[in-house]
């Protein structure tokens, strides 16, 4: 019987769950999106989830507090289907990949990931519970999902999107815990929080200041430095030029080219590049960006879609991308 399985019933004990903070609003959909451009969000704005444990270093059981509350794993989960592309990836970054039974249909990194036609935009739970999973990792609680897999005795862990750093190394830790791998999941936090130091220290000091722009579509929506890939920028000490757009306290405002333009950006990151066919040959053809500095300098980062639009272990090469173009 779906979701029946004694594997989950016995891994998993519930407390009761906290109600998770307002998600993203559509807006932010391009950048915390499943495919960046996608038009769903990949997750909300609550906080980093945090951890607990009721024994030390990978015994079990361990208890997790996630944005689903407090969550009891009685033992190693080896059958885990994972919902959300940053949780896919934190999970073989931490050497979790050979207990993950399924992912959802966005999932496509690395290469090895047991892709599923499984739907992160509209999730099923009984669909889900056919894999007879022992975890669940979400992003989101579209629908309800989460409450639907309690019913059916499947245990959940909701880590909704990080909104900084800190919020990335938390849940990276998280997995850690509820996985077995808690020392893994250090030296891969320790390796991103140096990989980034690195590259912020490797750009000459007078980048501070330089205005950024980053494009999440063609149609211009931006990520202001309340976001957390605004908060990448932030530790270059660049200035996001949509922290002062109309809609900016969104955090994801529509800007017109004209205010691009206006503004006079030295440095252009395209998270559109895959989605759309966004290049630096198609923003150096739109009117009046042939004055823009960052077109005439030749600083125009096309970046990967999935690494800026996703919290996981690959913000570390996104942070050396931007670095490798201020350096130019």
């Amino acid at each position: 019987m779906l979701g029946t399985s004694s594997r989950a019933a016995r891994a998993v004990r519930h407390a009761p769950r906290r109600p998770s903070r307002a998600a993203l609003a559509l807006l932010a959909a391009p950048l915390l999106a499943l495919p960046a451009c996608g038009g769903s969000s990949e997750g909300g704005d609550g906080d980093a989830a945090a951890v607990t444990t009721s024994a030390g270093g990978d015994a079990f059981p361990v208890t997790l507090t996630a944005d689903n509350g407090e969550v009891t794993l009685e033992e190693r989960p080896e059958a885990i289907v994972s919902m959300s592309p940053s949780a896919t990836e934190m999970l073989f970054a931490i050497g979790a990949g050979d207990q993950v039974e399924a992912v959802d249909d966005n999932s496509d990194y690395p290469a090895e990931v047991p892709t599923t036609d499984l739907s992160a935009f509209t999730p099923n739970a009984e669909a889900i519970a056919q894999y007879d999973p022992d975890l669940v990792v979400l992003s989101n609680d579209t629908n309800g999902i989460a409450d639907a897999l309690e019913t059916l005795d499947v245990p959940v862990l909701l880590l909704e999107a990080a909104q900084d750093l800190d919020g990335t190394y938390e849940q990276l830790e998280l997995l850690g815990e509820a996985t077995g791998h808690s020392d893994e999941a250090g030296e891969v936090v320790a390796d991103v929080q140096e990989r980034i130091d690195a590259a912020v220290a490797s750009v000459p000091d007078d980048v501070s200041g330089t205005r950024v722009y980053h494009e999440l579509d063609p149609s211009m929506y931006s990520a202001t430095s309340d976001t957390f890939i605004g908060g990448i920028y932030g530790r270059f000490g660049l200035e996001n030029i949509a922290d002062g757009a109309p809609g900016a306290s969104g955090g994801y405002p529509q800007l017109s080219a004209e205010y691009v333009v206006d503004q006079a950006p030295e440095l252009i990151v395209l998270a559109d590049t895959e989605c759309c066919g966004e290049s630096a040959e198609t923003v150096a053809q739109r009117p009046a960006f042939d004055s823009v500095p960052a077109v005439t300098e030749g600083r125009i980062l096309e970046a990967d879609d999935d690494i800026a639009s996703r919290w996981g272990p690959r913000v570390a090469d996104f942070a050396e991308s931007v670095a490798a173009t201020l350096r130019g």
